[in-house]
C-alpha cells in the first residue's frame, strides 16, 4: 500500500487503481466499447486532419 503520510491516507495512485478495479468488476466489454466510441467522437470534433496526421506519424516512428 502506498501511503503518503502516517494518517493512513491512500495515495492518488492507489485510489485510482482501486477505482479502476471496482469499475472493471461492475462493467462489461460493451461498456468500455461505448465509452471508447464516445471518446473517439469527441476527439474527432475537437481536432482536424493535421492532428491525425501528426499522431499517425508519431505512431509510425521508432522510439
Amino acid at each position: 500500500m502506498a501511503n503518503n503520510n502516517n494518517r493512513n491516507k491512500m495515495s492518488r495512485e492507489e485510489a485510482g487503481r482501486m477505482g479502476g478495479e471496482a469499475t472493471a468488476k461492475n462493467h462489461d466489454k460493451e461498456f468500455y466499447q461505448e465509452i471508447g466510441e464516445k471518446g473517439g467522437e469527441a476527439t474527432s470534433k475537437n481536432h482536424d486532419k493535421d492532428f491525425y496526421q501528426e499522431i499517425g506519424k508519431k505512431g509510425g516512428e521508432s522510439r
